[in-house]
């Protein structure tokens, strides 16, 4: 025969302070889950705007590598030239 656990009463964390959400109002219910979602949004955006910068930052090292690679391209014209 199984045995039944008793079930913990969910609970949150504000401010070092722990709350049974049983005890709240739906108001507070309702903006700890806008909390909660806020959070869920910033910690996506975040997520993605570090992608965003590595992207940025390898298109920018392949603008350098070739705007580089021109000049001395460029440079070796030059020399031709002149010889």
């Amino acid at each position: 025969m199984a045995k039944t656990q008793k079930e913990q009463p969910q609970t949150i964390t504000i401010d070092d302070k722990e709350y049974k959400v049983s005890d709240l109002t739906e108001e507070q219910v309702a903006l700890v889950n806008h909390v909660a979602d806020l959070d869920r949004k910033i910690g996506s955006s975040q997520f993605n705007l570090d992608q965003l910068s590595v992207g940025r930052s390898a298109f920018m090292n392949i603008l350098t590598e070739s705007l580089n690679k021109d000049e001395t391209d460029s440079e070796e014209e030059e020399e031709e030239e002149e010889d």
